[in-house]
């Protein structure tokens, strides 16, 4: 309150001072909350990976095809069922019913060779196989992983670079416009440096469409349509070392891909032997009680069944599993000799692209920059002319994208070799081979 015996204009100027400085307290004293958004959250990698581990829902499937081996485990295990037959003889003729038999027995049949452990053994090794196959899909879906989140980096960078060159096309075309009020430069020049800078804000607005795209693929994989989140594009120059090419494939042929084919012939093995207890015979056996009303008698019955040229009928079935069984190893050889090459091609792209990330942002960048700066220094001087200036400033920027072209090769090659290996590079590269 302002209530102070002073003439009216030096209360008035009072109160003012007074309200302003209550207004200036109060915006200082309001929560940072209320005048900005909060920051989106800084996504790593490997948060990343363990989204999407826990909510893609491709590796849920597996849980349901356990439940399904369960049950079939369950059935496998199970002894031969008993059954209960009723036999009703001699009724309903010309005598009647005086001439009736009735006979109640049980059945079942006696499964020789092993019949039961062979199919309990063969749902186990497909519980192995299936366990394989979920170790394969994790590490495809972290590959996919890595690539898409590489891609946001990358496209993090290139917004970056989009926008500086807008911010370089706006510098041109202020000083072409000055030079050109001062009669330095046709207005042509002007009019180039207009077009430049509005080319320059569509590939803005054209990177910034497709790093949405890429951030919404990459949050897809864990159910997120929203992907409310931020990467740190610096991430994408940490390339590391190229390592040693045996150490690498060393772990592929201790990977998962080759290692489903020795569970692969545990199955088949499996249902070779299965098929082969099909050429036992099962013998079938029934004992009862039979009722004659025509004696007024009653015996015990007894039966067994024996089938005959089982070994002929299960013949065929033996050479297929026998046949299914051969085929794993050629598949593994060439299943090998696919991953070398895979592995070859991924670790000479990584090499390649280090060493052209090393060099480019050690040597040709540094000395674009310079350059560019020289050019702009002397355009303005009216010594260069609007060309020579542009061109210093695409070369830049043309090596800057690069670049991020050669950083992103490097880590999506990284990622390649690392699903290949189900390994990490810094825990290879730790091995005394990987030193050079």
């Amino acid at each position: 309150m302002c209530i102070l015996m002073t003439p009216p204009v030096r209360r008035l100027y009072f109160c003012l001072r007074v309200c302003s400085a209550c207004v200036l307290v109060l915006l200082l004293s309001a929560p940072a909350g209320a005048a900005a958004v909060a920051p989106p959250k800084l996504l790593s990698l490997q948060e990343a990976i363990g989204l999407t581990l826990q909510r893609n829902p491709s590796l849920a499937v597996f849980e349901f095809r356990e439940r399904a081996l369960s049950g079939r485990a369950q059935t496998a295990a199970l002894r031969p069922g008993i059954n209960l037959d009723a036999e009703l003889e001699n009724f309903a003729g010309s005598d009647g019913n005086k001439n009736a038999e009735l006979t109640v027995a049980l059945s079942s049949v006696i499964e020789l060779g092993g019949k039961r452990d062979a199919r309990v053994a063969a749902v186990n090794s497909e519980r192995l196989l299936l366990d394989m196959q979920r170790r394969i899909q994790a590490l495809d879906l972290m590959g996919e992983v890595t690539r898409r989140y590489v891609g946001v980096l990358a496209g993090s960078e290139r917004e970056t670079l989009a926008s500086d060159a807008v911010r370089l096309a706006l510098d041109t075309l202020t000083a072409v416009s000055a030079r050109v009020s001062a009669g330095g430069a046709p207005q042509a020049e002007q009019l180039r440096a207009e077009a430049a800078l509005s080319r320059a804000r569509l590939a803005l607005g054209a990177v910034q469409q497709q790093l949405h795209a890429d951030r919404i693929a990459l949050a897809a994989l864990w159910g997120d349509l929203s992907a409310e989140f931020s990467v740190t594009s610096a991430a994408l120059y940490d390339v590391g070392g190229a390592g040693d090419f045996e150490t690498f494939f060393q772990r592929v042929e201790e990977s998962p891909y080759l290692a489903r084919f020795a569970t692969q012939e545990r199955v088949a093995a499996t249902q070779l032997r299965l098929a082969r207890t099909g050429a036992r015979a099962e013998i079938g056996w029934s004992v009862g009680v039979r009722q004659s009303r025509e004696t007024d008698s009653t015996s015990m019955v007894a039966g067994v069944s024996v089938p005959l040229f089982t070994g002929r009928r299960a013949s065929g079935e033996i050479a297929s599993a026998q046949a299914a069984l051969d085929g794993i190893s050629p598949q593994r050889e060439a299943t090998r000799l696919n991953l070398y090459a895979q592995l070859n091609r991924a670790f000479s792209l990584r090499a390649q692209a280090i060493d052209a990330v090393r060099q480019l942002r050690g040597e040709v960048i540094p000395a674009q920059m310079h350059a560019l700066k020289e050019t702009e220094r002397y355009y303005r001087a009216g010594r260069y002319g609007y060309q020579e200036w542009v061109s210093a400033r695409e070369e830049l920027l043309d090596t800057r994208g690069a670049l991020i072209n050669e950083a992103a090769t490097a880590l999506l090659a990284a990622a390649e070799i690392e699903q290949l290996t189900a390994a990490s590079l810094n825990a290879l590269q730790a091995h005394p081979a990987a030193e050079k």
